[in-house]
């Protein structure tokens, strides 16, 4: 399995448009209840703000490859829903379905990780154990990360875990 990361260019933003409203859809089933996950009129979610991506030197777009095939994508920046200074966080972070399971996303995960270095925030939403699970092997088999801890934030603007790590020499 080759899994590799390739910078999303802004002329390729309709692609992750399109990658987001996959995204938007799983993520979905957590927002039961409220308002946040409607459909528009057209039957597509709100678009993603995505234009920073391209100006701010602090954020960053990945398409997520399986052997040269478009299998999702990852957002990286640098806001702390810890509330602590950190130097990256994972904005955003999707595999296809069919290609969950298979080790793409933890190669993925390792690859977006290797981009940079310094102290890294991945914010998971309480609803998605799924996905906590996901991390926090993720992060555990990431190589050079230390000073791994978790933290519980319970706020009006951050309602989950965080797992945060330092990785050096990106």
């Amino acid at each position: 399995m080759n899994v590799r990361l390739e910078p999303v260019l802004p002329e390729q933003e309709p692609v992750l448009q399109n990658l987001m409203q996959l995204y938007i859809h799983d993520f979905s089933e957590f927002w039961a209840g409220t308002s946040k996950g409607d459909l528009q009129a057209d039957g597509r979610f709100d678009p993603y703000p995505l234009a920073a991506y391209w100006t701010d030197r602090t954020r960053s777009a990945w398409f997520i490859l399986r052997n040269d095939l478009l299998a999702g994508f990852a957002l990286v920046n640098d806001h702390a829903h810890s509330g602590q200074a950190i130097d990256n966080s994972v904005a955003e972070f999707f595999v296809l379905r069919k290609h969950r399971g298979s080790g793409v996303a933890a190669a993925a995960a390792h690859l977006v990780f290797a981009t940079r270095s310094g102290l890294w925030e991945v914010a998971v939403a309480r609803k998605n154990t799924a996905a906590l699970r996901f991390w926090r092997k993720a992060v555990a088999t990431t190589p050079g990360a230390t000073d791994t801890r978790e933290i519980d934030v319970r706020t009006p603007a951050w309602d989950g875990p965080i797992i945060l790590f330092r990785r050096d020499g990106a």
